[in-house]
C-alpha cells in the first residue's frame, strides 16, 4: 500500500498552502512518521520555505523527475529527493515547471505522470505531501490524480472562500474521470484573526455552507507574523516559536489528519 498522499490544494494564491505543507508534514514527523514533501509549484515556495532559497539554481527538481518520466529516461532510486534537519524528505521545484507544464498538455497520459513517479518511491514513506501552485492547471491535476486526499487551505476571506465551489467541483471531475480514490480531507480554515467579526463570521459562514457535506478541520490557524519569518528562516514554526499560537494550531491539525 506504501503512503497517504495528500494533496495541498486551493487555486487562490496567499493562502498558506506552502506554510501548511511544511508544517503539517514536520508535525506528522514528529508523529513518527516516515513524510515526503513534493514541491508542485514553478515558484518553489515549499522549496524557499525549508531554506533552498534559490531553487532556480537546483539540477535535480519535479520537472527533471517528470520529465525524465516522458521520454523513458531511467532515473536513479531516490534521486533529486533532499534530506531536512527537521526529520523530512522534500523534493524540490523551481521555474522549469512552467517549461514542463507546456510539454505535459501534449503528452499521452498526461495527467497521470506525476502519479507514475509517486508509485517508484510510495513503499518509502508513510505519508506524502503535495504542495500545488494557486491555479488548477495540468501539474495540479496530476496532483488530484495522485493523491488520497485533498486538504483545501482557505483563509478566512469572503473571495478566498468564493473559489471553493469551482475547486470542490475540479475534485469532484477528477474523481469520477481519473481517480475514484480521491476525497476531501477537509477545509482548513488559515490566517484567521479570531478576534475580528469579520473573521468569525467567514467561519460560521463556512460551517453554515458546508456542514454535513465536507469536514471542517478544528484546528484554525492564526493569523501570525512567526508564520512568514518561519518561512523566511527555512525551519518550521515548531523551532522557530515553538510556545506560540501557530504552532500549537498546526501540531493540533497534524492530530486531526492521524485520526482522519
Amino acid at each position: 500500500m506504501g503512503a497517504t498522499v495528500y494533496c495541498m490544494c486551493n487555486q487562490k494564491g496567499g493562502c498558506a498552502k506552502s506554510v501548511s505543507s511544511v508544517n503539517l508534514g514536520i508535525g506528522l514527523a514528529h508523529e513518527g512518521k516516515r513524510v515526503l514533501l513534493c514541491d508542485v509549484d514553478s515558484q518553489g515556495s515549499l522549496t524557499a520555505s525549508l531554506g533552498w532559497q534559490q531553487p532556480d539554481q537546483m539540477e535535480v527538481t519535479l520537472s527533471t523527475i517528470l520529465g525524465g518520466i516522458l521520454t523513458d529516461k531511467p532515473l536513479s532510486p531516490g534521486s533529486g529527493i533532499l534530506h531536512h534537519a527537521e526529520g523530512i524528505d522534500v523534493l524540490p521545484a523551481n521555474i522549469e515547471l512552467c517549461g514542463l507544464e507546456n510539454t505535459l498538455v501534449n503528452a499521452m497520459g498526461r495527467e497521470t505522470v506525476l502519479r507514475k513517479y509517486l508509485d517508484t518511491v510510495r513503499e518509502n514513506y508513510d505519508v506524502i505531501i503535495l504542495d500545488c501552485m494557486p491555479s488548477l492547471n495540468i501539474l495540479t491535476i496530476n496532483a488530484l490524480a495522485a493523491a488520497d486526499q485533498v486538504i483545501i487551505p482557505c483563509q478566512s476571506q469572503f473571495l478566498s472562500m468564493k473559489g471553493l465551489e469551482q475547486l470542490i467541483r475540479t475534485i469532484a471531475r477528477v474523481k469520477r474521470n481519473i481517480n475514484p480514490k480521491l476525497s476531501i480531507a477537509g477545509i482548513l480554515i488559515t490566517m484567521a484573526d479570531m478576534r475580528t467579526n469579520y473573521a468569525r463570521d467567514i467561519v460560521e459562514l463556512l460551517h453554515t455552507n458546508y456542514d454535513g457535506k465536507l469536514r471542517i478541520f478544528d484546528s484554525i490557524i492564526p493569523m501570525s507574523v512567526r508564520v512568514a519569518e518561519s518561512s523566511a528562516a527555512g525551519k518550521s514554526i515548531y523551532i522557530h516559536d515553538p510556545a506560540g499560537k501557530a504552532a500549537a494550531a498546526y501540531a493540533a491539525l497534524t492530530k486531526e489528519v492521524l485520526e482522519g
